[in-house]
């Protein structure tokens, strides 16, 4: 599972979803757009079925990816642990949640963060400015150092908040984002 606002969803994603599946030899990764989001407002966000629309578009055909609308068809909060226990209730395959080194040092201060790495195993991936002493150091605590891989990642240098405001200002997305998506904010008029 690859939990993430995608408001909207970029090829930097895409790229930890095929790292994930490559480097761990997962059978699928599931994207799950955030519903409300318990911690923060999602900044300029078109609402959640948008969001799982362009997450959609971003998939396409990839039979190795698909997008669950779980959170944003729960009411109130979207906790990670819920969706995962939900998930884990819908088959008999090990979870994997993919996360990046950013959040994975905050995960302590997440809502039930014990049951999270109890019912997943983590992928997290490499990010600039985290180390992985840093990241060993939160999973020792959380006790799940054992059920945790770090994940190698090519860096890109595009985030949401970065394509969010190109589409302010009329700017091309193509290269930064799937063309499906680009092409729907330009259609719908997202983040104008």
């Amino acid at each position: 599972m690859l939990g993430s606002a995608f408001n909207p969803p970029h090829l930097g994603h895409l790229a930890l979803a095929q790292e994930a599946l490559w480097q761990l030899g997962l059978a699928e990764v599931v994207l799950v757009p955030t519903g409300q989001a318990p911690h923060k407002r999602i900044a300029d966000d078109p609402g959640g079925e948008a969001r799982m629309e362009m997450t959609r578009l971003a998939v396409g055909n990839d039979d190795r990816f698909s997008v669950s609308a779980l959170e944003v068809e729960r009411a109130g909060p979207s906790y990670t642990y819920e969706t995962l226990e939900a998930l884990a209730q819908r088959g008999d395959r090990e979870l994997v949640f993919v996360m990046g080194a950013d959040a994975a040092v905050g995960l302590e201060s997440w809502r039930d963060p014990g049951r999270v790495v109890e019912v997943a195993r983590l992928a997290v991936a490499r990010r600039a400015g985290v180390s992985d002493a840093d990241v060993a150091e939160v999973m020792r605590s959380l006790g799940c150092e054992a059920r945790a891989t770090m994940l190698e990642m090519p860096q890109f240098g595009v985030s949401s908040s970065a394509v969010r405001e190109r589409a302010k200002e009329g700017r091309p997305l193509r290269y930064l984002v799937p063309d499906a998506v680009a092409d729907f904010i330009e259609e719908e008029g997202i983040y104008r």
